[in-house]
């Protein structure tokens, strides 16, 4: 995966999808769908909440098994950085 930003949406069907910024007709890289029987747990307005959390998981652990280094979205990139795969964690 090349260096980008990441975003995370509500699609019109009310999944919540990854998706690499700026690439509104691009393909979702991850989709959550939640259950109606997990949002009467979780409770509708918190589903985005959990959604966040569940991929930032999962991002860690794609880094971890793929030994991609891991930066804050808020960091600067030297120069010499500007080579290397960067996934963006979303706060």
């Amino acid at each position: 995966m090349s260096s980008s930003f990441l975003e995370i949406v509500t699609l019109p069907n009310g999944e919540i999808a990854l998706k690499q910024s700026g690439e509104e007709d691009s393909e979702p890289l991850v989709n959550i769908r939640f259950s109606d029987v997990s949002k009467s747990y979780i409770g509708e307005d918190s589903c985005l909440d959990v959604a966040k959390v569940m991929i930032q998981a999962g991002i860690q652990a794609a880094a971890h098994i793929t030994g991609t280094e891991l930066r804050d979205d808020k960091s600067q990139l030297d120069d010499d950085e500007l080579e290397e795969t960067v996934v963006h964690i979303l706060h």
